[in-house]
């Protein structure tokens, strides 16, 4: 009997891995679902009324304002004091210029695919990461807490071809949920964007850069499920991994983030996990030191930048994954399996 088949029919079979891919597909439908409900199909008669109601809070703006330069110049002939509430030249006061209130401000939500559908990868990433996170840690941590492993390698004492083979099966379950889950992503929002926004300028470059971020996001999930499983098995129970996940969430990211909050130290953000996760996926990320100003000719103040790429997350990804699945290997071919 092949050990591969087998461990597919187990990971199949357990209960905690239907019900967590389950729950994981009903969040990502709820989102959907959300995101179809608030969102509306733009037509002449909302720009109509979004234009209407722009010029309307112009000109309220306009009557506001030269009410508040009739009340200034009368403030200055009686003598009131000012108390910081008119400039010393009342000239000063007057409305903003009619391009502010642009009409856009006031239309409802509508969701464009093209600028918008990136953007919904990263949560369809992160919730099938958790999702693959637990299950992985699960799967081959109740092996260790119930004795199976040790009942396993009686009937097939290679030990490094069982841990890696109930990895291959692991990551091939994760994989038959998430690539139909992301066509089903894609198609599901293409039907939003049909009914409750715009498809309009979807070029081949687009559907390009689309596809590599849903591989990516791909990749993520099986990165994060292949750290579970390793946690889980270097620590023979599921509570290795959760509680690594929590110690690393608490510790180096909530503790060190306010500590280098409180340090002041630039670019703090380039410290913490979750900022490389979304490199990966979005491909940029701009840090921005708000204590620093680069003038211009201007006199605009703008503040110098740092950028973290999805080559850095790639690179950091690559390490985890070798550094803890390493050490998972080693674990369990030096020691003792009882």
């Amino acid at each position: 009997m092949s050990l591969y088949r087998t461990e597919l029919r187990r990971l199949a079979k357990r209960r905690f891995t239907r019900y967590m891919s389950l729950l994981g597909l009903l969040v990502l439908a709820a989102v959907l679902v959300g995101v179809f409900f608030t969102n509306q199909k733009i037509d002449a008669s909302q720009l109509a009324k979004a234009e209407r109601q722009a010029t309307q809070d112009y000109q309220s703006q306009v009557r506001y304002t030269e009410q508040e330069r009739v009340n200034c110049e009368q403030a200055k002939k009686a003598g009131t004091p000012n108390d910081g509430r008119f400039p010393d030249d009342c000239a000063d006061i007057s409305a903003p210029p009619r391009e502010v209130f642009d009409a856009r401000n006031y239309l409802p939500s509508t969701f464009d695919f093209r600028e918008t559908f990136d953007q919904t990868l990263v949560p369809f990433a992160a919730i099938l990461a958790l999702v693959g996170f637990v299950v992985g840690a699960s799967f081959v941590g109740a092996e260790w807490s119930t004795g199976g492993m040790m009942n396993l390698l009686l009937w097939r004492p290679k030990r490094l071809t069982v841990l890696l083979t109930k990895l291959a099966a692991l990551l091939t379950g994760i994989l038959a949920v998430t690539l139909p889950a992301a066509v089903v992503w894609f198609a599901g929002f293409w039907g939003v964007a049909t009914f409750r926004g715009s498809t309009e300028k979807m070029t081949s470059g687009a559907w390009q850069s689309f596809a590599l971020t849903g591989l990516r996001g791909v990749v993520l999930v099986l990165v994060l499920t292949t750290i579970g499983f390793a946690l889980a098995s270097l620590g023979r129970h599921t509570a290795m991994a959760l509680g690594g996940v929590v110690a690393v969430m608490v510790v180096f990211q909530f503790g060190l983030g306010i500590l280098l909050a409180m340090a002041s130290v630039r670019w703090a953000e380039a410290w913490l996990l979750p900022t490389y996760l979304l490199a990966w996926m979005m491909k940029t990320v701009t840090l921005q030191d708000y204590q620093s100003c680069n003038f211009s000719y201007s006199g605009e103040c703008t503040p110098q930048t740092y950028d973290v790429t999805w080559q850095q997350s790639s690179v950091l990804l690559s390490v985890g994954v070798v550094v803890i699945l390493g050490a998972a290997l080693w674990a369990i071919r030096r020691r003792d399996i009882s």
